[in-house]
């Protein structure tokens, strides 16, 4: 697809290869990413509160000049990924296999993290009533066809979380969507659902994904390369006591 109409910056966008772009939100500098094909628009994650996804819906539109967000794959369950999902009527959800029953069962957990963490107690529950479970789980892999692209979904954890879900968007260079499997900003963060057991080989798995070529984008931060990435492995193996 050539993106030379789309107008990334202006909208606070980085423009990371042809058709596809990022954001880093305010507040929490969670990641969101666009990738668009012709037929097809993939969104990776969707803000902390229903007004950032409305916000997100209406820079994507204005971005790629009316058209519709029509997938959206969830890096993993915590509240500056998901809770703007429900503002995206009509999208098909992406999510690891677990996360559906997850999101379900943990909502009075997800509000709480929110109000924690800062959002506005009546966002949070205005979001989470209306919170989208994912319609398709992906065990393995999954690719999208996006009209002349194609995406890998790819479920690499547990490690950040128990269901993390990266995105491989072929092309020059390839990029690959990491969520908080990677962390630039800050040093990566383990909370009570994280698999340090696993972390490591969910990063080996980002890893063979990408190859050494390939543009990281953590869930938050600037974007990495893969010595970055290899780095802050070795540094997680370490701290858990993994090999």
């Amino acid at each position: 697809m050539d993106d030379g109409s789309i107008a990334w910056e202006r909208f606070g966008w980085e423009r990371l290869a042809e058709g596809v772009g990022r954001r880093r939100l305010p507040v929490w500098d969670a990641t969101t990413a666009l990738v668009a094909g012709a037929e097809g628009v993939l969104l990776y994650d969707t803000g902390a509160t229903l007004r950032e996804g409305a916000e997100i819906r209406a820079q994507a539109q204005a971005m790629l000049g009316g058209r519709r967000v029509t997938h959206i794959a969830l890096s993993h369950p915590h509240f500056d990924h998901v809770l703007g999902t429900a503002a995206f009527a009509g999208a098909e959800v992406f999510g690891a296999v677990g996360v559906d029953a997850l999101i379900v069962r943990e909502r009075d957990a997800l509000r709480t993290d929110a109000i924690r963490h800062g959002v506005a107690e009546q966002e949070a529950v205005e979001a989470v009533d209306v919170l989208v479970a994912p319609h398709h789980l992906v065990s393995g892999e999954w690719t999208l066809d996006l009209g002349g692209r194609q995406v890998l979904l790819a479920n690499v954890g547990p490690g950040h979380s128990g269901h993390d879900l990266a995105v491989l968007v072929p092309g020059s260079p390839e990029v690959v969507l990491c969520g908080d499997l990677v962390e630039e900003s800050g040093d990566p963060q383990a909370g009570p659902d994280a698999i340090p057991s696993r972390w490591p080989a969910a990063l080996d798995r980002l890893l063979s994904l990408g190859g050494e070529d390939a543009v990281y984008v953590p869930g938050h931060g600037a974007v990495v390369d893969a010595a970055f990435v290899r780095a802050q492995r070795d540094e997680l193996a370490r701290r858990f006591g993994v090999s």
